[in-house]
């Protein structure tokens, strides 16, 4: 017997296309909430829209009130500084606006790379019910922020009712109820898979360099400490309890010790370099095509 046919509810967020999927359809109150969610993430966190919160402290720095997501963002970008050794960092944004991929998407490099603030532990901090910045700098959670929004869906889809659920914002998605079997896009054709896996009450996020790319060799991973965009793999994939975790390694896993974070946090992962070899997590339960 066919599965039954399930309710989707498709939107643009933050710059790419999302869905809900559900048993039912969600009723428009429900759809309201989610939506303002959306928004308020958006005006707090997108470096690009020039009222955002974190585009006013680009500009001048200080300290504001604290926006809700902050601890639990910024602890995660304290782990992955830790576990990377400082290639993974909040205040990447003016090395990825210097480097092409800014506000109004200029898409073309500047100038040559500079690395991130290398003390952005001391400069940023997130304490005291204020985020500060000792001085002007772009805070990008790039790295986090759609894995963030993606559990904050869920938890407002879920407190509706429903019980099997995805939530799916173009490739970074979490799934509740039901299991689901998710094919793993190849980063140089989108048209195949290089394996599928299942995924069931957690959740699945993605990272490639040919996704936001915009010149030879120029995409939105870059390492901090240098400024320059990853040359060694190009997709990575992770499975994670929450879409926040799952964001959070498909990131590390560009670079020396993001594996042994997925280990720390009960994750795993598939990842492959740019020449073409596939590597994985032990115990991974992807099927891989030969």
């Amino acid at each position: 017997m066919p599965p039954a046919p399930r309710a989707v509810w498709a939107f643009e967020a933050i710059g790419t296309r999302w869905s809900v999927e559900t048993a039912a359809p969600l009723a428009p109150a429900v759809r309201s909430r989610v939506e303002g969610i959306v928004d308020a993430f958006d005006r707090t966190w997108s470096r690009f829209r020039p009222d955002s919160l974190v585009t006013g402290l680009a500009r001048s720095g200080g300290a504001v009130p604290l926006p809700a997501d902050a601890p639990a963002m910024l602890d995660v970008y304290t782990a992955l500084d830790t576990a990377t050794g400082g290639a993974v960092n909040p205040l990447v944004g003016d090395a990825l606006v210097r480097l092409g991929y800014g506000a109004g998407y200029p898409l073309s490099s500047a100038a040559d790379p500079v690395p991130a603030p290398a003390g952005w532990r001391r400069s940023l901090t997130w304490e005291g019910g204020r985020l500060a910045l000792d001085a002007p700098a772009m805070i990008d959670v790039g790295a986090v922020g759609k894995g963030r929004l993606v559990d904050l869906v869920l938890a407002a889809v879920q407190e509706s009712g429903a019980a099997d659920v995805l939530v799916d914002a173009s490739g970074d998605l979490a799934v509740r109820g039901a299991a689901h079997r998710i094919g793993l896009e190849h980063p140089f054709d989108p048209r195949r898979a290089i394996g599928v896996i299942e995924v069931a009450d957690a959740a699945l996020c993605a990272s490639g360099v040919t996704r936001r790319a915009w010149g030879d060799g120029l995409h939105h991973v870059l390492d901090a400490r240098t400024g320059a965009p990853v040359r060694a793999y190009a997709a990575t994939w992770a499975v994670a309890d929450t879409a926040l975790r799952a964001d959070a390694l498909a990131t590390a896993l560009f670079f020396e010790g993001g594996p042994e974070l997925a280990a720390a946090w009960g994750g795993q992962w598939v990842r492959m370099r740019t020449d073409g070899r596939v590597e994985w997590s032990p115990g991974s339960t992807a099927e891989l095509f030969s």
